[in-house]
């Protein structure tokens, strides 16, 4: 089959509206892993402060957005997003404070809004839901639901919490979840509406009906080259398209590191890429990673952005040449890092390499 990219490369092919704004963030999973090499686990307290220090400097390096994905696995102590959120709020001004994501499949739809919507009044209007699937299944036996509902709780769920954002009052029902009538949900959020974000994977039929509902998407690309991907960000505009929504905003969501020079980056970066991928590779039937499959993804066409601050500027206007996208989310922490040297990367995402993207797409 013809590769998108190269059709509109070579003017075949329709190219991507044109869009002259970007929003760079970083998000993470609040991993608690040993580190490479000395094997040093953080407590839970000393990690949470690292995190409560990468959410104050990502909004003093002038970043657009701090996420943290949910997950109930013993590596990560991101089961409570919205409360992890709530703190950074009090350390943080301007940065948007997000979910990556909220596993909505297995959440009761009415806590998220009041969760997120609580957030919203404490943080001053900067509170981001993003909703997904999920990448692991561990809450959904945890909180009693069956995963061959899988796909069917998110779209039901979905509904409920749109529903819930438009209205004060709603009357509603569905098969997973008890009816609701005529009931108003509190507190409101500042936000009117509060944004809701979409993450897909590799799902065609997703990235439609993302579109189809008029929601921005976060589209996860962690493996591959991002050009395959080109096609899922042309189905999210159609569904909008066909459904008479303008078009809608679009994240690319990354995993990466940066330092200074482009070794020091991928010697920092490997030791906990590979234990990290290595031991859910165990659990998928992944095969270990390779020095030269982990360098090979950091090259302009590979799916890491990990390298230089200019190998990063490079990488994101690369990519905003197949997408036009309007975030680029970037995941410091695959897997336990040194904190100062995730302090370093914060720093230089915000102070280097954002400044001189927001440049080149304003004047692009």
């Amino acid at each position: 089959m013809t590769n998108r990219w190269y059709l509109r490369k070579s003017g075949q092919f329709p190219p991507v509206s044109p869009n002259n704004n970007m929003e760079l963030g970083i998000y993470t999973f609040v991993e608690n892993t040993p580190l490479a090499g000395s094997g040093e686990v953080l407590t839970p307290q000393q990690r949470l402060q690292n995190m409560m220090e990468e959410a104050g400097l990502a909004d003093q390096a002038g970043l657009d957005v701090y996420a943290i994905g949910e997950h109930h696995r013993t590596e990560y102590l991101a089961s409570a997003p919205p409360v992890l959120l709530a703190a950074a709020a009090a350390r943080t001004k301007n940065i948007r404070l997000s979910s990556a994501v909220t596993v909505l499949g297995s959440e009761d739809p009415v806590r998220v809004f009041q969760q997120f919507a609580t957030l919203d009044q404490l943080s001053g209007g900067r509170a981001e839901i993003m909703a997904g699937r999920g990448s692991f299944i561990e809450s959904f036996p945890l909180f009693g639901y069956e995963l061959d509902d899988y796909n069917e709780l998110f779209a039901e769920k979905l509904d409920l919490l749109l529903a819930l954002r438009d209205s004060e009052k709603i009357t509603w029902s569905g098969k997973h979840r008890p009816a609701i009538k005529d009931r108003g949900v509190y507190p409101r959020p500042v936000q009117n509406p509060i944004p809701i974000w979409v993450a897909v994977g590799g799902t065609p039929e997703s990235a439609y009906r993302t579109g189809r509902l008029g929601l921005p998407m976060a589209l996860a690309i962690i493996g591959g080259y991002p050009e395959q991907f080109v096609p899922m960000a042309d189905l999210h505009r159609q569904g909008a398209r066909n459904a008479g929504h303008p078009e809608p905003m679009l994240s690319i969501n990354s995993h990466g590191f940066i330092a200074e020079d482009s070794r020091q980056a991928r010697d920092d970066a490997f030791p906990a890429f590979k234990l990290t991928m290595d031991r859910i590779g165990r659990e998928r039937g992944w095969p270990p990673m390779s020095r030269e499959q982990f360098d090979a993804s950091c090259t302009l066409r590979g799916a890491n952005a990990v390298g230089s601050p200019q190998e990063i500027i490079d990488k994101i206007l690369h990519q905003h040449e197949l997408f036009g996208h309007h975030r680029f989310l970037l995941q410091l922490t695959v897997g336990s890092m040194p904190h100062k040297k995730v302090l370093k990367a914060i720093e230089l995402f915000g102070t280097k390499v954002a400044p001189a993207v927001r440049k080149a797409i304003m004047v692009s």
